[in-house]
């Protein structure tokens, strides 16, 4: 397993701490550059989120069809065969 399939591993586990990671540094970044690049900014981080957690940002957390959610899984963390 690559570093890339580890990391994203991990965060589909943790997705709320990636959400919270990526709203921290993107606070941080709007904050250095004045706001400058908020919509950018803002864009980046729902991305990055859904590359990394495979949920997409407008997709609610309950939502069935929000492969990110763990509904529709085994127990260890894969679709059903």
């Amino acid at each position: 397993m690559g570093f890339m399939n580890k990391i994203r591993s991990a965060a589909r586990k943790n997705p709320d701490k990636v959400d919270s990671a990526l709203a921290k540094a993107g606070d941080l970044f709007d904050k250095r550059t004045g706001g400058k690049h908020a919509s950018h900014t803002d864009s980046v981080q729902d991305k990055a989120g859904e590359f990394l957690t495979g949920r997409r940002p407008d997709a609610a957390a309950d939502d069935p069809t929000n492969p990110g959610n763990g509904e529709g899984r085994t127990a260890g963390g894969q679709p059903p065969a």
